[in-house]
C-alpha cells in the first residue's frame, strides 16, 4: 500500500477512529474532533476541489493562521493529487499575488475579509486562479468568492471512486508540497518536497522520539513553515496525536494551560519571552522561598546534565529531584502549561545556551534542532541522552551530514527537496552532485555533534580582509536578558559595531537611558572577552523600539532581515563610524 501522508491518515481513521485529531475553540468552548470525522472532512473537500475542476498536480494557496481548515485543505489538496502553498499572513498583496501566481493556484483559501482583501486587490494579476473559499464562519461578495459551506457541498457532485482514483495515482515522487521560503533577501522560493520527503521525516523523527502515540501539541506558528507542517500536518497522520489550534498569538500562554501539550515546539524567540517572564517572576521571591527554588533549580540542572550525555543520575540526586520537583518544580510547570510537557523543541535559529540551561533547571530540557526547508526540516536533532547544549546536535538517522572545504554544511538524503518549482538555476546552485548545500557553515566536535559556526551570504568581510560570521557574536550578546536584537555591522568597515534593541521589560526595571547603556556596553566589554580583537565590537547604537515583522526587520518566522535593517537604520550605522572622523 502506498506510504504517502494522506493515506496514513485515511489508515488511521479505519483503525483508530474514535481517537481525537484535533480540538479547536467553538462558542468558548474546545470542541474535539475524531480521526474518522476529520478524514471524512478531508475526501469531502478533496472531492470538492475536483469539482472545481482541480486537476492532477494543480496547486491550492493557503492564507490564515492556524485553523482546521487550512490543514484540511492541505491534505486535500495533496489527497486530491495537487499540492498545497502556503502563505504568511503578515505578507502584503504583492507578496500575496505572487506566491498564487507564481504557484499557479487553483483555488486560494482565506481566514477573513482582511486577507480576502488581500487577494481581490490584486485579482487582476490572478488569470490562473478560478475560486476564492473562505475558512469556516466567513463571508465575502465577489462572484468568485465560495464560503467554506459551499465549497464543501460541490462534493456531492463527484463520487468516492474519482477521489479513490486520484489516490491510487499518487507516487513517493510527486510534489506534495511547496514551501514559500520568507524571504530574508529577495522574491520567495517554492521549496518542492515530495510525498517521500514528507513521509520518511515524519515517520524519521517519531523513530528518535519527536512524537508518540497519545501526544498532544499545540498549533500556533505559522503552518506556511515546515516546522509547524510537520508538527501539526505530517507528524500527527504518521503517530495519531491530538492537536489543539491556538486561538491567537496573544492566547497562546492560555492555550497552553488548556492543552496541557507533551510536545511543544518553539522558535527561539518564544522561549526567549518564555524566559524573561519566568526569569522576572523567580526574581521577585525572596527569603527561605528564593534558597528552596535556588536549590530545585540546581537540583534539577544537575539531572539533566547527567541525562544529557547519557549518564545515570546517581541515587542520592533521584532522591533531591523528586523532592524538588513535589516541592517547587511541579507547581512551576503548571502554572506555564507544560506539566505533561516530555518533548521541548527550538529550532528555525540559533537559541543561547543560557536559555536553555535555564529551563533545564526548570525540568524543562529544550532540545535543539537543525535544518531548512530544503531538506522538509531537519539536519540534525539533540536528542535525550545525547545532547550537548551550545550545537544542534548530531545528524539525523539515516542522513549524510558533511562539512565542506569551505565549511560549508552540506547533506544527502531522503529528505533533500526535489528542487525550486520553476527556477532551475537556483536548484542547479542548491543540489550538487545529490549533495544540498546548505549555505549555513558549520562544524563537527570529535563526538559527531554539529555547531553552527555562520551563514555563507552573511560572512562579514572587514576592510582589513577579514572574514567573520555575525551570528555567534549576536547570539553572545543576545545572553544578556536585557538585549532583545543585536545585528552586527562591520562589512568593509575597519573594525565592527552593533545595533542593540532592548527587551521592554528588562529596560524598565533598570529604569532609565544612562543605566541600560551602562549594562549594554557591560554585556559587550564580556563578550569581547571571548573574542579575537578582529571580532571584538568596539561601538553599539540602542534603536528605539524592538524589530518586528510588521514594521519589516523581522521574516515571519523571525529571522532578521540583515539588508533591510541595514538601510532602515542607515543613519545610526554612518554615526558609530562618524564618531572617529569616519573610521
Amino acid at each position: 500500500m502506498n506510504d504517502t501522508i494522506p493515506h496514513r491518515l485515511l489508515r488511521l481513521a479505519a483503525e483508530r477512529p474514535s481517537t481525537v485529531a484535533y480540538h479547536h475553540k467553538v462558542g468558548g468552548r474546545w470542541q474535539p474532533t475524531t480521526y474518522r470525522t476529520f478524514a471524512e472532512q478531508v475526501r469531502t473537500a478533496a472531492r470538492a476541489l475536483i469539482a472545481l475542476g482541480f486537476p492532477r498536480g494543480g496547486k491550492v494557496a493557503l492564507l490564515g493562521f492556524n485553523r482546521p481548515e487550512w490543514v484540511i485543505l492541505d491534505h486535500a489538496a495533496m489527497m486530491a493529487g495537487g499540492a498545497p502553498a502556503g502563505i504568511y499572513t503578515t505578507c502584503s498583496p504583492d507578496e500575496v499575488q505572487y506566491i498564487v501566481h507564481h504557484s499557479e493556484s487553483h483555488v486560494v483559501l482565506v481566514e477573513d475579509a482582511a486577507q480576502l482583501a488581500k487577494v481581490q486587490s490584486r485579482r487582476d494579476q490572478l488569470p490562473r486562479l478560478h475560486r476564492i473559499v473562505m475558512m469556516r464562519g466567513a463571508s465575502g461578495t465577489g462572484s468568485d468568492v465560495l464560503t467554506w459551506e459551499d465549497f464543501l457541498a460541490l462534493a456531492e457532485g463527484v463520487p468516492e471512486s474519482a477521489l479513490d482514483e486520484r489516490l491510487d495515482a499518487i507516487r513517493l515522487a510527486d510534489v506534495a508540497t511547496l514551501i514559500y521560503t520568507s524571504g530574508t533577501t529577495g522574491p520567495p522560493k517554492g521549496v518542492m518536497l515530495s510525498h517521500d520527503n514528507l513521509a520518511w521525516t515524519a515517520r524519521t523523527l517519531i523513530d528518535v522520539g519527536g512524537a508518540r502515540d497519545g501526544d498532544v501539541s499545540l498549533s500556533y506558528l505559522p503552518l506556511s513553515h515546515i516546522a509547524e507542517q510537520m508538527a501539526t500536518i505530517h507528524m500527527p497522520a504518521t503517530a495519531g496525536s491530538t492537536v489543539y489550534y491556538a486561538e491567537s498569538l496573544d492566547r497562546i500562554p492560555d492555550n497552553l494551560k488548556d492543552a496541557r501539550p507533551t510536545v511543544f515546539f518553539g522558535v527561539p524567540r518564544i522561549w526567549e519571552k518564555f524566559h524573561a517572564a519566568m526569569a522576572h517572576r523567580l526574581g521577585e521571591v525572596t527569603g527561605a522561598k528564593k534558597a528552596l527554588v535556588t536549590w530545585a533549580q540546581k537540583t534539577c540542572a544537575a539531572v539533566h546534565a547527567h541525562r544529557d550525555r547519557g549518564a545515570a543520575v546517581p541515587r542520592l540526586l533521584q532522591v533531591q529531584y523528586r523532592l524538588a520537583r513535589r516541592l517547587v518544580i511541579d507547581k512551576i510547570k503548571l502554572a506555564l502549561g507544560f506539566d505533561r510537557a516530555t518533548n521541548l523543541i527550538s529550532g528555525a535559529a540559533p537559541i543561547a545556551p543560557d536559555v536553555l540551561a535555564f529551563f533545564a533547571s526548570l525540568d524543562l530540557p529544550i532540545r535543539e534542532i537543525y535544518g531548512q526547508s530544503e531538506d522538509t526540516g531537519p539536519t540534525s536533532f539533540n536528542l535525550d541522552g545525547k545532547t550537548r547544549l551550545g550545537t544542534v546536535g548530531p545528524p539525523l538517522p539515516g542522513l549524510e551530514v558533511k562539512i565542506a572545504d569551505d565549511g560549508e554544511i552540506l547533506v544527502r538524503g531522503r529528505n533533500v527537496f526535489l528542487g525550486y518549482y520553476k527556477e532551475p538555476e537556483a536548484t542547479a546552485e542548491a543540489l550538487r552532485d545529490g549533495w544540498l548545500c546548505s549555505g549555513d557553515l558549520g562544524a563537527f566536535d570529535r563526538d559527531g555533534f554539529l555547531t553552527i559556526t555562520g551563514r555563507k551570504k552573511e560572512i562579514i568581510i572587514t576592510a582589513g580582509g577579514k572574514n567573520i560570521a555575525p551570528k555567534n557574536i549576536e547570539a553572545a550578546l543576545k545572553e544578556s536578558p536585557l538585549v532583545g536584537e543585536a545585528v552586527v555591522i562591520g562589512d568593509r568597515r575597519k573594525y565592527l559595531t552593533v545595533l542593540i534593541t532592548i527587551e521592554p521589560a528588562a529596560g524598565e526595571k533598570l529604569g532609565g537611558a544612562d543605566a541600560i547603556r551602562t549594562a549594554v556596553q557591560a554585556q559587550i566589554d564580556q563578550v569581547n572577552q571571548t573574542l579575537a580583537r578582529v571580532e571584538q565590537v568596539k561601538r553599539f547604537a540602542i534603536l528605539p523600539r524592538p524589530f518586528g515583522i510588521d514594521t519589516g526587520e523581522l521574516t515571519p518566522t523571525m529571522k532578521i532581515k540583515r539588508k533591510v535593517i541595514a538601510q532602515m537604520y542607515a543613519h545610526e550605522i554612518d554615526a558609530m563610524y562618524a564618531l572617529d572622523g569616519g573610521e
